[in-house]
């Protein structure tokens, strides 16, 4: 489907409805298009934990007055 800028401007919502729907909207300015509004894809899920490793239990203790003066 193509639109011109001021009914994109005005059917903003019916446009992406139809894009939810799965249409690709084109918008064109003086009949020549300029954008396109695509459905976007659902990020992949992120797995947690994937780095392979550990901390050692000394990286939780209180650091030193010297070691905290460093970071001042």
């Amino acid at each position: 489907m193509q639109v011109n800028v001021q009914d994109a401007k005005t059917r903003l919502s019916q446009l992406l409805a139809a894009v939810e729907r799965g249409e690709d909207v084109v918008i064109a300015r003086d009949g020549r298009p300029v954008a396109r509004l695509v459905p976007i894809d659902a990020p992949a899920p992120r797995r947690v934990g994937f780095v392979a490793g550990s901390v050692p239990d000394s990286f939780f203790e209180p650091l030193s007055e010297d070691e905290l003066a460093r970071w001042e």
